[in-house]
């Protein structure tokens, strides 16, 4: 039998194997770190690397880009300065051979695999080439001019590069270079024999020619393609900008030849280059300015830009109906619509001055340019250039009776007559849809139907279109008598007897817009009627007072809403003709209320329209009060505000879910604000105190009843009075403070509203709870 101790005592015997086990293994771990030391003795470490910042090759490059410049340098002050030292022979001897091991060093390099280096010796070869020309002009052709050996030499330079170039192909330098020097000749030659502005432009051109042909033709490296691309296109726009130029300062055939010319450079890199749109653009622009020199030489003078556009026109045509590749043909449209667009915004520059200024006169080519564009943008099959078509047609329209100089009265006329087109258009803009294709996710194969969102554009257009042509109507005739009455007059009967077959947006815009027309056909004649301001306030509130009846006529039509909208803001235009008048202001404020009385009656209007009859009678009232300097105005306020609480006391009872501010805010605001206003001017203390107890009373009364009218109102002027009593009394105490009072006591004001900021926010978002339980 095993003897088993006691548990305390195990614990104890248990504690001691684990405290003997781990000095044990301090023990062995000691002796496997001696161990390690005495077999891997420790080396001194190595200082830390420095980080490299540049890579071998860019290190490589710097070098040898540096050497070749220091070379360079060396060889152009050699050349310029220490040559007169030598003779013919030792100068002849040095510099060739020099050159001769320029030019021969890279193909050794490039047999040891050092290409970079012999790029640079090689750059340095072509160079000291360049200084052997200079050289063997100076001492073997001092009396060459300068120009014409300069054309020379690098027509031979170009040729010697290619040439070495083609022989060491390895090298990136020569061909590039090359091409470099291969654009100097012509125009150097050209100036050489004194040639004309044109004649070096034609060079520019050709060696632009050159360039193109190498850099499409020729497979070369990118790099030549590249530089050879470049220069084409360098010297092609020193070329057209000196053509341009050459064109519209002296004319004739031979820049317009040389435009056309550089088009068709254009048009065949367009045809090959992968910059189709690019190059076709430009050959489009090209060919309209070149073509459109020639029609300007041909055509009277002022007539210049039908010639471009037509040109421009012929140019879409091209790219239409032609076999023309996908990229060219929207270049050459695209330098079209730009030409268009210019001549547009030529056409705009006569045009608008007309119609705000009538009787100015427009030149002919005006409307010509305008329906040359239109016709243009009728040909596409898009209700986008419908569009446009339709309003270029409108301007051509607009413009023909200052181009035939007819009288106001004609040019009212055609206007009005071009609006009732206009509007039957925006009625029925399927007219303008024929033709157009319908996209097969909107309308069906068997139907073909147009969608109805492009009819809906061309209403929209049709509509902007006649707005601009009533307006010019009325411009032409404002102030001219009987006509300017009945051009708005007839504007509104188009508007108006249009809307109700439009529909949507349409139909509403132009309601609005005989409304305003009828109010403008009341001004003019009240103005005809030499009718002064107060008085004209009246005669405009004939048309409110028309649209209110025509809204209750149409009850809830879609178009009710905006013909009395358009109502309310010729009535605040009536409201602000008789400022200067109180009495007449007090009518009309009188009259509008009853028209807002008025149309209160329908349901649909009520609650708007019964809020600002009770402002505009309330108006009425006080600025009548003010007009007869009644110092009592509670004789006049109380009397109607007692009826207009018991009226809302009954409709409380009627309608017990009807808010507090409809049924007792009118009556509240009738009795308490002229008062309050009264209060702030009378220094004595009955009416303070009558209007603080009435105020206690009305409040009370709200929090009572749990009503938010009576307990804001109430509240609102119980405080306003309060401040009005106390006043004197604040101005006196702060006068009698110290200076640095105030700011001390705004310091802690802030810093106790900082520290209950969380608990004010919690009240008063329990306040706004409460008001918003209310009634």
């Amino acid at each position: 039998m095993e003897n088993v101790p006691p548990p305390a005592q195990e614990l104890v015997l248990l504690d001691r194997e684990l405290a003997r086990l781990d000095a044990r293994r301090a023990q062995l771990l000691a002796r496997r770190a001696w161990l390690l030391g005495v077999l891997y003795p420790a080396t001194p470490s190595a200082p830390p690397r420095a980080a490299r910042e540049t890579t071998p090759r860019s290190a490589q490059n710097v070098l040898l880009t540096l050497g070749g410049l220091l070379l360079a340098v060396a060889a152009v002050a050699f050349t310029l300065v220490s040559w007169g030292h030598l003779g013919i022979g030792g100068r002849a001897a040095v510099l060739g051979a020099v050159t001769v091991a320029a030019l021969a060093a890279p193909v050794a390099l490039l047999r040891r695999g050092l290409a970079s280096t012999a790029e640079s010796v090689a750059a340095l070869g072509l160079l000291l080439t360049v200084l052997d020309a200079y050289a063997l002009h100076r001492v073997a052709l001092p009396g060459t001019e300068g120009l014409g050996y300069a054309a020379v030499a690098s027509g031979v330079l170009a040729a010697l590069w290619t040439a070495y170039g083609l022989g060491a192909r390895r090298l990136r330098v020569p061909l590039p270079a090359a091409v470099v020097a291969g654009q100097l000749p012509l125009p150097l030659g050209a100036l050489a024999a004194d040639a004309g502005a044109l004649s070096l432009a034609w060079a520019a051109l050709l060696t632009a020619a050159a360039g193109t042909a190498l850099a499409l033709w020729a497979r070369p490296a990118a790099a030549v393609r590249w530089v050879a691309c470049g220069a084409a296109c360098a010297a092609g726009a020193w070329a057209v900008l000196s053509g341009g130029r050459l064109s519209l300062v002296e004319g004739g055939a031979g820049p317009a030849a040389l435009l056309l010319a550089a088009a068709g450079l254009a048009l065949y890199a367009a045809w090959h280059a992968p910059a189709a749109v690019a190059c076709a653009s430009a050959a489009g622009l090209l060919a309209v300015a070149g073509a459109g020199g020639l029609a300007r030489e041909a055509l009277p003078q002022g007539w210049a830009v039908p010639g471009y556009l037509l040109c421009a026109v012929a140019v879409a045509a091209a790219a239409r109906r032609g076999p023309v590749p996908r990229g060219a043909a929207v270049g050459l449209l695209a330098a079209s619509a730009v030409v268009q667009a210019l001549s547009v915004v030529w056409a705009a520059a006569f045009l608008v001055p007309a119609l705000v200024r009538p009787g100015q006169g427009v030149p002919w080519p005006v409307p010509v340019v305008l329906l040359t564009v239109a016709a243009a943008l009728a040909v596409p099959r898009r209700a986008e250039a419908r569009s446009g078509a339709v309003a270029l047609a409108t301007a051509a329209a607009l413009s023909l009776p200052a181009a035939l100089g007819l009288p106001s009265t004609g040019t009212a006329v055609s206007h009005l007559v071009l609006t009732a087109a206009l509007l039957s258009l925006m009625v029925r803009p399927a007219v303008l849809t024929r033709g157009l294709p319908a996209p097969q996710a909107q309308a069906g194969p068997a139907t073909g139907a147009v969608p109805a969102a492009d009819r809906e554009v061309l209403g929209y257009v049709a509509l902007v279109c006649a707005l601009v042509s009533a307006g010019g109507a009325a411009l032409a005739v404002a102030g001219r008598g009987p006509a300017g009455v009945v051009v708005p007059g007839v504007v509104a009967a188009l508007f108006a007897g249009a809307a109700p077959f439009a529909r949507g947006t349409v139909r509403a815009v132009a309601a609005c817009t005989g409304v305003l027309a009828a109010a403008g056909c009341a001004g003019a004649g009240s103005a005809l009627a030499s009718l002064p301001a107060h008085h004209a306030a009246l005669a405009l509130l004939c048309v409110p007072a028309a649209t209110a009846v025509a809204g209750a006529l149409l009850r809830r039509h879609p178009v009710a809403l905006p013909v009395e909208s358009a109502g309310a803001a010729v009535a605040l235009v009536a409201l602000a003709l008789p400022v200067a008048r109180p009495a007449y202001l007090a009518l009309v404020l009188a009259l509008c209320g009853i028209v807002a009385s008025a149309t209160a009656l329908r349901p649909e209007r009520r609650p708007a329209a019964g809020y600002a009859a009770t402002a505009l009678f309330v108006a009425a009232t006080w600025v009548r009060l003010a007009v007869s300097e009644v110092s009592a105005p509670e004789a006049y306020a109380l009397p109607v505000a007692v009826p207009a609480l018991v009226v809302g006391v009954l409709r409380r009872r009627r309608v017990p879910e009807a808010s507090s501010w409809a049924a007792y805010g009118p009556g509240l605001g009738t009795a308490l604000v002229p008062s309050l206003v009264a209060a702030w001017g009378d220094p004595d203390w009955p009416r303070p105190l009558l209007l603080g107890a009435g105020a206690l009373a009305v409040t009370l009364v709200g929090a009572r009843w749990r009503l938010q009218a009576p307990l804001v109102l109430g509240g609102s002027v119980l405080g306003l009075v309060a401040l009005h009593e106390l006043a004197p009394y604040i101005v006196q105490v702060m006068g009698a403070l110290p200076r640095w009072l105030p700011p001390a006591l705004a310091g802690l004001l802030l810093l106790a509203a900082g520290a209950t900021y969380e608990q004010r926010l919690r009240d008063a978002r329990r306040l706004r709870e409460t008001l918003g339980r209310m009634r």
